[in-house]
Order: C-alpha cells, then structure tokens, then sequence
C-alpha cells in the first residue's frame, strides 16, 4: 500500500527566508560568468597583461572553491545567519574595492576577497535549510538561482561593458549585496549544530564523524595547494607547455596535495570533508552526477558565447541573448519539478534532466557557419529544461546526510559545482585547442561533455532514490 503524501506549501513567513536564499545563490553565481565579456575592456583600461588578466577571471573560483568547505563548518560551529552575514559583507565590500580598482593589483586582490565571501555564503545558505519543511523548494530556488545567474551573466556582462564601464559589473553587486544583507538580518534565523552534535543511529551507525568545535588547519591548507597549483597547471599549461618545469612542478603539487588531503582528513579528529558522508549512496551519488553536469555544461557556457561571435558571425549582445532562453526555462520549469519528482522520484527525475541536457548538447554539435536562431535554439531549450530537472539533487544531497552536517554537506555540493566549472572549461578547451579548427575542436568538445552527462545521468538512476 503507498501512502499519497501532499506537498508542504510555503507560509507566508517563509518567503523573505526563501528570497534570500535566491538572491545569494544568484549574486554570488552571477560573478563566475559575468566578468568574461567584459575582459578586453579591462585590459584597455589598465594596460595589463593577458597572464594577469586571467586571474582576475580564475581568482574568484579559485578562493571561492578553495574555502567553501571550510565555510560549512564555520557555519555549522559558529551559526548559519552569522555566517551568511559576514559572507554578505565580504563580498560587498571586495565588490566595491574590485568596481573602484585602478591597476591591476586591487583587483586581482578584491577578486580574491569576493571568492572569500563567496565561500562563506553558500554552505551557509544551503545550510539553513537544513530540517525547513520547505526545503526542497528552498534548495529548488537555489539552484534555479544559480543557473539563471550563469546563464545571464554574459548578457549583463556584455551590456554594461558596451553601454557603460566595465566597472560596473562589480558595484552592480553592492546595491544588491546591501539589500539581501538587510533582509538575511530580519528573515533567517540562527542555527547551528553545536561541538558535540552527533549524528542519529541507522545507517550512520559505526562512521567516525569529527570533532565540531576544531579547525582541521593542515586539510585547509591541502585543499589550497591542490586547487591552487591545479588551476596553474590548467590555465598555463598551453602557454608554458605541458612538459615545462613550471608546469610539472604545478602538476606534482596538484597530485600530492590532493593525496596529502585524503590521508589528512582520514586521521583528522576534525576533518574538514568528513570522509563519512561518502558512505552514504545518495551522497556519494548526488554528488558525482552534480560534478559530471558541471564539467559538461559549464564548457557549454563558455566556448559556446565564442562560437556564436567566432563561427556563427553574431554581435556579442546577439551572443550573450542566446543564453536567455536558458535561463527563462529554467525559471518556468522549475516550479513544476516537485510534481515530476514526487511521480517519478528524484533518480529518474534527475537522469531525465540530464539526458536532455545531453541532447542539447549534440544538437549544438552540429552547428555550422550560416544557421542561425532556428537551429540553435531547439540545443539552448533542451538545455534549459534539462538543467531544471536536475534541481532535486541539491535536496536528495542534503537529505541523505545527519542534519548537523549539513554546512559541511552543502560546502561539499556547492564546491563540487565550482570545481567541475573550472576542470570542465579547460578539460574542453584541451580539446578545442588540439583539434584542427576550432568548429571541429567545438563540435568534438561538445561531444564528450555530452557523454559525461550521460554518465551522470546513470550514476543518478542507480544512486538517488
């Protein structure tokens, strides 16, 4: 016999909590993507080089990556509203130092800065959450924030770059930041789960959890090398040479941090990735799929706005518009996703997501010089629908773990996004830059970002519920 459950509807209360759990997905995802087209400005402006514009780019993720695990304890130590605000703060702040920057110094440095509050206001979000009746829908708009985010930041990016200054891609963020600072203060209560929280019996039973009330300092500072010296090797790799000594040495400090991390946080009395979480299925599934999508979509996003100028022959405006029925979609097909999810449950809801996005991805495959919006639109829809469906995963991640690790649980998801963003630009464009054009390098990109979704969508079906 099944029992036929109804959905719990948001309160009227509950809406400022779910706003701002929007907003901060949405500012915070907007400054992965929006700071692209506007570049070539920047580097008028400034007289930089190209080396030392790339990091302007790459700074954020890399700090935002790097410290976004160590941002979901402190907030399940110190509390998730106190977080979130400093979070809030931090990255206002460094907004306002990045629009105001004159050389290329500052900026690099209040891009760094941004990556910082990044890193605390998104396990802090996703984290307060943790045990709502509305958290699927609250995780549902999270996520639905963050995808509209990536998907409009080129076209916010392109229109202020040709139609203001580059400057404002930045101070646009401090309006915004003031405002959600404001709301995070009246509408999200404190939580946190305290240094002896454990988590309950059942299927946690027999995992060690760390120690709460610690800071795990030598698995913060692996978790940096690794990223850190990976994300040199992948962006100067084509410029140095693979087999160049700055480029191996990066290499090794990549390898032995990610192996000095993994034996560090197993004998941590207070890791900071509890090793545990992995146990569960759910978890470990969730994810993986999550990863499989990031590194898929994310060289999507970026090579695509290229195409589209490069091959294609439109306007950066015309370039960055094509993404907008992207995020439209997202939007109106996310609030119907619960009704999908609760008749075909989250494994088969996510795989269908992502088979779709698969699909779209083919259908870019094929583009050529001379077509057009008809045959590029079908490839963004299917895309956008896809990406939609795959909102559950966020809800299945944080429910398949204890409540008081639910700061470290959403660091872990969030992060996982951020990683596969970095990997899956350079991992594509390895292969753009191989090939003997760049339509051909493009088309076969695309193709193996195509079967990594796939991927993911098996991975789903076989762990998610």
């Amino acid at each position: 016999m099944t029992l036929a459950v109804a959905p719990v509807q948001p309160t009227t209360r509950s809406w400022p909590l779910l706003t701002v759990v929007g907003l901060a997905g949405f500012v915070t995802t907007l400054d992965n993507t929006v700071v692209t087209v506007a570049l070539p400005s920047i580097q008028r402006d400034l007289h930089t080089r190209l080396s030392a514009l790339e990091w302007v780019a790459t700074g954020y993720i890399l700090t935002f990556a790097g410290l976004m695990i160590a941002g979901g304890r402190l907030a399940d130590v110190y509390g998730r509203r106190k977080v979130l605000l400093v979070g809030l703060t931090v990255f206002t702040g460094a907004s306002l130092g990045a629009g105001l920057a004159t050389s290329i110094e500052p900026l690099v440095a209040a891009r760094l800065a941004q990556g910082v509050g990044a890193a605390l206001i998104l396990p802090a979000t996703l984290a307060v959450l943790a045990g709502r009746p509305d958290r699927s829908l609250g995780v549902a708009i999270w996520m639905a924030s963050g995808a509209g985010a990536l998907a409009l930041g080129p076209v916010v990016g392109g229109y202020l770059s040709q139609h203001a200054h580059w400057s404002w891609v930045f101070l646009i963020n401090v309006p915004m930041g003031a405002a959600v600072i404001a709301l995070a203060t009246v509408a999200i209560p404190e939580t946190r789960s305290g240094p002896s929280a454990e988590p309950p019996a059942g299927q946690w039973a027999g995992h060690r959890f760390g120690r709460r009330g610690q800071a795990d300092v030598p698995g913060l500072l692996a978790s940096v090398v690794f990223l850190a010296s990976g994300t040199f090797a992948l962006i100067h790799g084509g410029e140095y040479g693979w087999g160049s000594p700055p480029i191996l040495i990066a290499v090794a400090g990549c390898v032995g941090g990610g192996l000095l991390f993994l034996v560090v946080e197993r004998g941590a009395r207070a890791p900071m990735v509890e090793l545990g979480l992995f146990a569960g299925r759910s978890f470990a599934g969730g994810v993986l799929a999550q990863v499989l999508w990031g590194l898929g979509v994310n060289g999507v996003f970026f090579y695509t706005a290229l195409f589209l100028q490069g091959v294609l022959g439109f306007t950066p405006t015309a370039s960055g518009m094509a993404f907008v029925p992207l995020a439209l979609l997202v939007v109106v097909v996310t609030p119907l996703v619960p009704v999908v999810e609760r008749r075909l449950g989250s494994g088969r809801t996510v795989a269908c997501g992502l088979v779709l996005v698969a699909a779209g991805m083919v259908g870019a495959a094929f583009l050529e010089a001379g077509d057009g919006w008809g045959q590029l639109v079908p490839a963004v829809c299917a895309i956008g629908v896809g990406s939609a469906l795959t909102m559950p995963l966020g809800s299945a991640v944080l429910a398949a773990v204890p409540e008081s690790r639910a700061g470290v649980a959403g660091g872990i998801f969030s992060v996982s996004r951020e990683i596969s963003g970095l990997f899956g630009v350079a991992a594509i464009g390895v292969i753009v830059h191989e090939a003997g054009s760049f339509s051909q390098g493009y088309a076969l990109g695309l193709l193996v970002a195509a079967a990594l979704v796939l991927l993911g969508a098996l991975i789903a079906l076989l762990t998610l519920p």
